[in-house]
């Protein structure tokens, strides 16, 4: 069976940046759009345009920097706002403007003070208006997630009636159970007059812990394109995470889906957007964590050595990292530190390891973590217990280094 293509749409630069203490100077935002176009991503939302001069003009930059990725820009469904994307986009080589407006009961009384028909009548003007400077369209039913399904299926109808290329069904507040997200977009898919037309899209964000669960049943249920960010950076708790719904898809071939990502270049994605934005990943971050493929359990570590897949599902490389780190702590056992002291050039038997392991265990118990530098001195402490018991010889071969059993 032929796979179904997933678009990756990555808003880092835009919904990515709104996190208190983030700020990206043009400089920086253009380095990463570049870094985002090699990765493989499909678009590239650059910005806000009438945010600030300095977002209009980091639009107009990456539009400069970036030939054969979409590159989109955001705007409210106000005819200012939508004039300045428009102009902000005109170096694109390939243009779209994102515009739309709140769609639940929340938004229509409280923020807009309106009804649900004067609603639709501004999300149509809104796309007729963007229409006069892209032909790429995307519309946002802002709070989506909250949304009616009845009354999200004809906003939907409308907009594309007037030329809407993209439909974007954000879970603005990520109040959606995934089973309630699956069905809200398979309800669209099979209630929407012209829907087979557009692409329609997820934007999922992860205040309990559900945005990448919710994309997946997203794209389980019929929705093609994906919005997300490196290191699940965003608003509040953040949005869905690129590496996260991207190597789910690459890992599970039974959902017959795949993108044009190079999970490659994953990890040093990464590591770029941590470095400028100056958002620390979290440790046991999935994917990019620097617990990700770190393993400090006796139990684990022995199965990692024997056979890698025993208690990893992705396999590093994919990722581009070289490979899983062996952590050294109280609960290694002596496999671990047997390969760690392979790793250095010293080839422990039997008898020589059970001596080096009980002095490890000391030493373990009263640090974090073992270094090289302590491996070495514990190995040094051991030959020195040799000495002094007429037990242990340090015998260095030419080609290789053991401890021996006398």
């Amino acid at each position: 069976m032929e796979k179904n293509r997933i678009h990756i749409f990555d808003t880092t630069l835009r919904d990515g940046e709104q996190v208190p203490g983030c700020k990206l100077n043009t400089i920086e935002k253009v380095k990463i759009a570049k870094k985002l176009e090699f990765l493989g991503v499909d678009v590239i939302e650059a910005g806000f345009p009438i945010s600030s001069p300095g977002d209009y003009q980091s639009v107009q930059e990456i539009c400069k920097s970036v030939s054969n990725t979409v590159v989109c820009a955001l705007s409210r469904a106000v005819e200012k706002d939508i004039e300045i994307a428009g102009i902000a986009l005109k170096y694109a080589k390939l243009p779209r403007i994102h515009t739309g407006i709140g769609t639940s009961h929340y938004h229509i009384r409280y923020k807009f003070n309106s009804t649900p028909e004067k609603i639709i009548e501004r999300a149509i003007h809104a796309v007729k208006y963007a229409k006069k400077y892209v032909e790429d369209v995307e519309f946002y039913a802002e709070d989506a997630g909250r949304t009616e399904n009845e009354f999200l299926a004809k906003i939907c109808e409308n907009v594309i009636k007037y030329g809407a290329t993209v439909i974007n069904i954000p879970d603005t507040t990520g109040y959606c159970l995934p089973e309630e997200y699956g069905y809200k977009i398979r309800f669209l898919k099979e209630n929407v007059k012209g829907i087979h037309k557009i692409i329609l899209s997820t934007h999922c964000h992860n205040d309990l812990g559900l945005a990448t669960a919710n994309s997946l049943a997203g794209i389980m249920n019929g929705a093609e394109q994906v919005e997300c960010t490196i290191n699940g950076i965003g608003e509040r708790a953040g949005n869905t995470s690129l590496e996260e719904i991207v190597m789910i898809i690459k890992q599970n071939n039974h959902l017959n889906l795949f993108t044009h990502i190079n999970t490659k270049l994953i990890s040093s994605m990464s590591h770029l957007v941590s470095k400028c934005t100056g958002m620390k990943v979290q440790a046991n971050k999935a994917i990019v964590g620097m617990n990700a493929f770190s393993h400090s359990s006796g139990i684990h570590q022995d199965g990692i050595i024997k056979k890698r897949e025993t208690y990893e599902s992705i396999n590093p490389e994919d990722v581009g990292i070289d490979q899983s780190s062996i952590i050294l702590t109280a609960r290694s056992g002596r496999a671990a530190l047997s390969y760690r002291y392979k790793k250095l050039g010293h080839f422990l038997k039997k008898n020589s390891l059970d001596l080096v392991y009980s002095i490890f265990l000391k030493y373990a118990d009263e640090k974090k973590e073992i270094t090289d530098m302590e491996l070495k001195t514990i190995l040094e402490k051991a030959n020195l217990n040799h000495k002094k018991n007429n037990k242990v010889l340090n015998n260095h071969h030419t080609n290789d280094r053991r401890i021996n059993v006398l």
